[in-house]
């Protein structure tokens, strides 16, 4: 097999750019990173406040539903 002195340089020079690019990169990826654990740590909590807002809100019209109902209930036994 001929040695290629193109294609040795050429892949020398990717893979010196991959090392080089590397360091450089990793801080950057490293930001990003957090960013988006912290987005998603934020959707997260934001969406469990909105459940639990709409499970107080579910407990209440319950709570109304059933507190209508029981009088009628109660009516009835007495008349009984």
């Amino acid at each position: 097999m001929k040695f290629d002195l193109p294609s040795f340089l050429l892949g020398y020079g990717a893979g010196a750019t991959t090392v080089f690019l590397g360091k450089r990169l990793r801080p950057l990826l490293l930001e990003l990173a957090t960013l988006l654990y912290r987005f998603s740590d934020t959707v997260m909590a934001k969406a469990a406040m909105k459940q639990e807002d709409l499970e107080d809100l579910l407990a209440e019209a319950r709570a109304r539903a059933r507190r209508h109902t029981e009088p009628a209930t109660a009516r009835e036994q007495a008349q009984a």
